[in-house]
């Protein structure tokens, strides 16, 4: 089969609490429909039942019709993996893939039971078959699937102190039983898929540049069992790009739209509203109250869409969309001066996480600085 050369436009955390959708992707949705293929991060599920997961802040079941307004924006593969894909129980995560099989979007890392969570996405364009594997790495154990109940799929992080793992805990070593689950997942998918994308749910919450211990490891860990792409989320805050053996590693996508009232300190749900209180202590920031459906860190508002190229020779071609997050929290493609601002704090974080340097040209190319 003859290979054409592909785009692929990346983004992270997508939460559509609010109604209308549409409204809230349509700033974004031209660079999605434009590629060739684009994938985000499903963060909550989709639905109106189940029983709300106990032992972390639950999310809300977001509207199941937003699911056809994250197609219609140009979304046809989802990762799901993540810290809260399970807080409407196995009910919510069936109705979730339900509705995302209806509306023929692939998706994977979650389901109703690991292995069907472990299995990965895989789609045709332009010649080339693209597969997806989704991980979270940061808990909490409730939310995982196992043998025969529903979940997320997942790698297991050490924590520094041996606490439980869940989205507080100070994670910090990748585990041999995490990098064999890699090495296994990867082999497989290798046979049936020309591009793999490995998606992770990782990173340390609203807080600038900084990367956990692990996260190097895991992302390499990935693309040593084979991985093409490794992309990153959970952190809602965008993080530095790493190019490793000469694979790109977006290791944070930040926010790809989020808009939810779940996270405002103005709620009567006991547990979220205990958060929003406890989230100004622990990362040390005032939400700015222009954003009540984006109440992340005042960086956050410096979002984009990783962008990736394969030739017909498969040469890789990494760039970033810069996207600006108007108030209340809605994201749009950014403006000249905005998107130049973009590129100079992503280069700017990239360099102050202790990675390696990068440069991102003003249309966005990102390149590694070598000697």
């Amino acid at each position: 089969m003859t290979q054409d050369a592909i785009s692929i436009v990346l983004a992270g955390d997508l939460v559509l609490d609010e109604p209308d959708g549409a409204y809230w992707l349509a700033g974004i949705a031209p660079a999605l429909r434009a590629a060739d293929l684009s994938i985000g991060h499903l963060e909550v599920p989709h639905t109106v039942r189940g029983a709300e997961l106990k032992g972390d802040v639950p999310a809300p079941g977001a509207p199941p019709e937003n699911l056809a307004a994250i197609a219609d924006a140009g979304f046809a593969m989802l990762s799901l993996a993540g810290n809260h894909i399970a807080d409407c129980g196995a009910e919510g995560i069936a109705d979730t893939i339900a509705g995302l099989d209806a509306l023929g979007v692939a998706h994977c890392g979650a389901g109703l039971t690991l292995a069907a969570a472990r299995a990965p996405a895989i789609v045709t364009r332009g010649g080339h078959r693209i597969a997806l594997l989704s991980y979270n790495c940061v808990g909490p154990v409730a939310s995982w699937a196992s043998k025969d109940k529903a979940g997320c799929a997942w790698l297991r992080i050490e924590t520094a102190d041996g606490a439980p793992i869940a989205p507080a805990a100070a994670l910090a070593t990748l585990t041999d039983e995490a990098r064999a689950m890699l090495k296994g997942d990867i082999a497989a998918v290798r046979d049936q898929a020309d591009i793999v994308l490995v998606a992770l749910h990782k990173g340390i919450v609203h807080t600038p540049v900084q990367l956990a211990p692990y996260e190097r490891a895991v992302s390499h860990a990935a693309i040593d069992a084979g991985a093409d792409v490794v992309i990153g989320h959970h952190a809602h805050i965008v993080r530095g790009i790493e190019f490793y053996r000469g694979k790109p590693i977006f290791h944070g996508l930040g926010n790809g739209c989020v808009v939810t009232s779940a996270l405002s300190p103005a709620q009567d749900h006991p547990a979220r509203a205990e958060w929003a209180a406890r989230r100004r202590t622990l990362f040390g920031f005032e939400p700015d109250p222009a954003y009540p459906l984006a109440p992340f860190h005042p960086e956050a508002v410096n979002a984009f869409l990783g962008h990736v190229t394969w030739d017909a020779d498969r040469t890789i071609g990494v760039r970033i969309i810069p996207v600006d997050v108007e108030p209340p929290g809605r994201p749009t493609l950014a403006s000249a001066t905005r998107a130049a601002e973009i590129c100079a704090y992503v280069e700017q974080i990239t360099h102050a996480a202790g990675l390696p340097a990068i440069t991102i040209s003003n249309d966005g190319w990102v390149e590694e600085v070598t000697a």
